[in-house]
């Protein structure tokens, strides 16, 4: 006779599960054992404990659809080796026609968004770039940078022009290498020079985990489970102004404008009775959304490449930049939903099928939703998210848990000079140098007083702790700001005044809140290079709103970037000013 109940212990292993380790899955099994999901354990008469076949069965059925949805993937995406064209093609996502700035797998497949890069935990990206653009209305030369990934030992390939490289000159390549040996989620790219990404170059990444310590938590995810977020504009970057509106929210690549046609809106279909991990990606320039599906919870799983403990939500405020997984279970009547993306500028709200998507149901009719948005209850807080660490790690933040008792402490205030038209940081506005900082730091420059832009560039000592406290209020937030690099323990969140130390969200990108917030960070140096640290809304970014942290400049001084790397600047430098 046995018996069988839940256990949140670590159980005694039957030599059944030998056959389970053997395929290099015990760090996915302990994650099962997190206490808030335990693995239910049988006790057979003298006590001898062993799994129950059914959770053994539900662990290897997952784990091989998981590896099934892979090779999916796998004929629809590219990456991780994979050739990046970027050119120029006219395109009406919205309707409106215009030329623009897209990426492809060749020069016949370009779209937007570019296409889906994807790799595993632990391989290694090479990602060459061809620069094909040759519309002199916007820039011709360009740079990518791979959103969210920390370049450990490869800060040349971080993207950022000034910073890590000069841009790619039209009629050459650079290929960018870099290794994720510790890094899984969602993740995305774009131009890093100057506003073009607002022009078009910009796409989502995912690096997919066989140890997954959430696989038992969805059924599908694939290509078709990514959603992506973007303003569009009618007009070229060059030509728009300092700060425009965008004149459409495209979700997938496809949206309305007001006043314009009933183009076809993206269609996400799914079967009832299922649990879809969807990865949100805000690949914004301006505009934070309130998103939403109607009649539908949200599970939020990760946040900006770090795994999360799962949180229900209605909806999701998502500034640029940033970053959800969420599970949503198809448990609703067969019908069409509305997915909505709300910004906070531009035409607002859904007339007419603006800033909106459709969720529908194997079996509803090719017809648009008539569901109706219900009042968001149970909005994202994210004083409410904590990290899913597992049994080795620690969900705190690094060093001291005291308000300002880090090894370096740092107040960033942000202001606006109307005057020069200029975001300041401490006073300085970065203007992007014409010699990199990493060549600076290559050359020779090793202090704040040599390092160009002047006032702009922090020197950090190796393996120290950060504490980095920033207010809000400044003209035209709330701000975004991101951090190349690294993810940082989020101690003080916008809209709280309450200091965690204990179990902070970690992530890349947070937004600074309103007049009388204070929102700080910490990380540890422990990852050599010149990591900007910027608004994420790209017109700010473009007028000055960064610094530079020079981390850990000895080590960065040694570093070898490739031989192609080396002439980057050389031909950059080479070319008419403006291309």
């Amino acid at each position: 006779m046995s018996t069988c109940k839940s256990s949140a212990g670590r159980p005694t292993f039957h030599p059944v599960l030998l056959v389970v380790l053997s395929l290099g899955v015990t760090e996915f099994l302990l994650s099962l054992m997190h206490p808030y999901k335990p693995l239910k354990i049988c006790y057979v008469r003298d006590s001898t404990r062993l799994p129950d076949p059914k959770a053994l069965s539900r662990i290897m059925l997952a784990f091989l659809f998981f590896l099934f949805q892979l090779v999916v993937v796998a004929l629809a995406a590219i990456g991780p080796v994979a050739d990046v064209h970027i050119a120029n093609k006219i395109i009406q996502p919205d309707g409106f026609s215009r030329s623009a700035v897209l990426a492809g797998a060749s020069a016949s497949t370009l779209s937007f968004p570019g296409p889906v890069i994807r790799g595993w935990k632990g391989t290694v990206f090479l990602l060459n770039v061809i620069d094909a653009l040759t519309d002199t209305t916007m820039l011709r030369t360009t740079s990518i940078h791979w959103h969210g990934f920390f370049q450990a030992g490869s800060a040349w390939a971080d993207g950022p022009a000034g910073v890590s490289q000069c841009p790619i000159a039209p009629g050459n390549s650079f290929q960018y290498r870099f290794n994720v040996p510790d890094q899984a989620g969602t993740f995305w790219y774009h131009s890093h020079h100057v506003s073009q990404y607002c022009d078009g170059l910009r796409g989502a990444m995912v690096v997919y985990d066989l140890l997954d310590p959430h696989l038992l938590r969805y059924d599908a995810d694939n290509e078709g489970t990514i959603i992506t977020l973007a303003d569009w504009y009618h007009t070229p970057a060059p030509l728009a102004g300092l700060v425009p509106t965008a004149d459409a929210t495209l979700i997938n690549g496809k949206g309305r404008y007001a006043g314009g046609p009933t183009t076809p809106l993206t269609v996400i279909a799914v079967n009832r009775n299922r649990r879809y991990r969807f990865r949100l990606v805000s690949i914004s320039c301006d505009p934070n959304y309130i998103f939403s599906i109607d009649g539908h919870t949200l599970m939020i799983l990760e946040v900006d490449g770090q795994n999360v403990q799962p949180l229900t939500v209605d909806s999701i405020r998502i500034f640029a930049g940033q970053r959800y997984s969420f599970v949503l279970s198809t448990s609703q009547p067969v019908a069409n939903y509305w997915i909505r993306a709300n910004p906070d500028v531009g035409t607002t709200g859904f007339a007419g099928g603006i800033n909106s998507a459709i969720l529908r149901y194997v079996g509803a009719p090719n017809a648009d939703p008539t569901t109706s948005q219900a009042p968001n209850s149970n909005t994202l807080v994210e004083t409410d998210l904590h990290p899913l660490t597992g049994l080795l790690g620690s969900p705190a933040a690094p060093g001291t848990p005291t308000q300002g008792a880090a090894d370096v402490n740092l107040n960033l205030d942000i202001l606006f000079d109307f005057a020069a038209l200029k975001f300041r940081v401490n006073g300085a506005a970065f203007d992007e140098p014409s010699v990199p900082v990493l060549l600076q730091i290559l050359s020779g420059a090793s202090t704040p007083q040599t390092l160009l832009p002047p006032g702009s560039v922090y020197v950090l000592p190796r393996n120290k702790v950060v504490e980095i406290s920033m207010p809000g209020g400044s003209v035209g937030g709330p701000h975004p700001i991101h951090l190349h690099g690294h993810a940082f323990s989020v101690v003080r969140s916008a809209g709280s005044s309450a200091y965690n130390y204990a179990n902070p969200v970690r992530r890349d990108v947070v937004s600074l809140g309103g007049a009388g917030d204070n929102v700080t960070i910490r990380f540890r140096t422990d990852n050599a290079g010149p990591w900007i640290m910027h608004c994420h809304i790209d017109w700010h970014l473009v007028l000055g709103l960064s610094v530079v942290f020079a981390e850990d400049v000895p080590n960065i001084a040694s570093s070898n970037p490739p031989a192609d790397w080396d002439q980057l600047c050389p031909i950059y430098d080479a070319l008419p000013p403006g291309t």
